[in-house]
């Protein structure tokens, strides 16, 4: 085909922005309710609301040291010897008040005695024929006492509405008093392959079949981003196998791989809006990723991408993940940085290109690689990748040593 025409098509007006087909995926979709949950149950979910301390922590006042509790008074100057009255260790209680112009033994952990004002540390002291201690150092005001509420105070944010909750969220809601956690729950997510190609990856590919990946990769995504795939299994390129695949799907949101251009084995589309579905958008402006497509069928939000299966992982990165975000409360908006190419890369056509690249730190910070090959179908490139570089339609070439926008994988949780 002239690719006059091909870029003529591309540029028609059908074409969606990708910024905007996000904006618009995120606002067709509800927010779920939410459940509670036990702290073992909640690391990757998302905090339904702001959580509050219950408790002062530390609690009491507290040693961060092996020592000796002393009233600051008394120790002024190194070589002052005080008598030992006592003893403090971690989960004593009471502990008694300490008398002036003496010292108490205390660990690490244990509540510091009323009436001594600081810790000096053991490796400071040593002990007289007599029992007394010495002090080869004075005391400091203050010196290694963890103030109660240090670390926070009944009534202070733990953790803030909207939090993807990680392991250190869930030790700091245990410290401020918390069994449990009240969370959104984890959105349902319908997973469709199409094609009469396909074959499913644990059997043996027929003649003329290639082993589907797109419904792993994608279960596999959905799992990491805090959401449950269903797996809806592969249907062939039949308008009413396509149909009867998704009536009654008990999804919050269905996805669907390939059929979505506009072969004449393309039936996606055709089928579901025969099946009462109301297109939002057919096609954006990226590569790879054009034939997109997103509607509602009888209140079931219904997200197609293509059926290459590096298409259909950009595709579930810029899409799909910022989807099951929005569901459950989360940030939606993929984070892209700036990175110094280290080789150059060629101009960009009529749609925004995303390349697969190798994405790393070097001496002054960011940098990244485009792979020489960029086809779609090339899976191991995109295994291999740490990244990818965005460039908007119309960029022109790039050096190596300018800036360009990156979006790293490792900050997509599993992908």
């Amino acid at each position: 085909m002239d690719q006059s025409l091909v870029n003529a098509a591309d540029a028609r007006p059908s074409l969606l922005d990708v910024d905007e087909a996000r904006a618009r995926i995120i606002a067709s979709l509800p927010l779920l309710r939410t459940e509670h949950v036990p702290l073992d149950e909640a690391m990757g979910r998302v905090a339904a609301k702001a959580e509050r301390a219950r408790v002062d922590s530390p609690p009491f006042d507290v040693s961060a040291m092996d020592g000796f509790a002393v009233r600051a008074f008394d120790v002024p100057d190194a070589g002052r010897a005080l008598p030992v009255a006592g003893e403090s260790r971690a989960g004593t209680a009471p502990v008694p008040a300490l008398k002036p112009g003496t010292c108490m033994r205390i660990f690490t952990g244990a509540p510091v005695p009323a009436g001594a004002d600081s810790i000096i540390i053991q490796e400071d002291t040593e002990r007289l024929e007599d029992g007394r201690i010495r002090f080869s150092a004075p005391a400091v005001l203050g010196g290694h006492v963890r103030g109660k509420g240090m670390s926070f105070r009944t009534g202070d944010v733990c953790v803030r509405e909207g939090r993807v909750l990680t392991a250190r969220d869930v030790g700091l809601l245990a410290a401020a008093g918390h069994a449990g956690v009240d969370v959104f729950r984890r959105p349902r997510i319908g997973v469709l392959s199409t094609g009469d190609e396909l074959a499913r990856w644990s059997r043996k590919a027929g003649a003329g079949q290639i082993h589907d990946a797109n419904r792993p990769a994608l279960k596999s995504a959905i799992r990491a981003w805090g959401g449950t795939p269903v797996d809806l299994g592969i249907v062939p390129d039949d308008p009413e196998a396509i149909a009867e695949a998704v009536k009654g799907s008990a999804s919050d949101l269905l996805v669907i791989t390939g059929g979505a251009s506009v072969g004449d084995y393309d039936h996606v589309r055709p089928a579901l809006e025969a099946s009462g579905m109301r297109l939002t958008f057919w096609r954006i402006r990226m590569r790879p990723g054009k034939p997109l497509l997103f509607g509602e069928l009888f209140g079931l939000p219904v997200l197609g991408m293509p059926g290459n299966p590096v298409s259909a992982l950009v595709c579930s990165l810029l899409f799909l993940r910022p989807a099951i975000a929005a569901m459950t409360g989360a940030s939606a908006a993929p984070l892209f940085e700036r990175a110094t190419l280290l080789a150059p890369i060629g101009k960009t056509g009529v749609r925004d290109d995303y390349l697969r690249a190798r994405v790393g730190y070097g001496p002054n910070g960011l940098v990244a690689e485009a792979f020489p090959v960029q086809d779609s179908s090339m899976l191991a490139v995109m295994a291999e990748a740490s990244g990818l570089i965005r460039r908007k339609a119309g960029a022109p070439p790039a050096a190596a040593g300018e800036t360009v926008d990156v979006l790293r994988f490792d900050l997509a949780g599993g992908f």
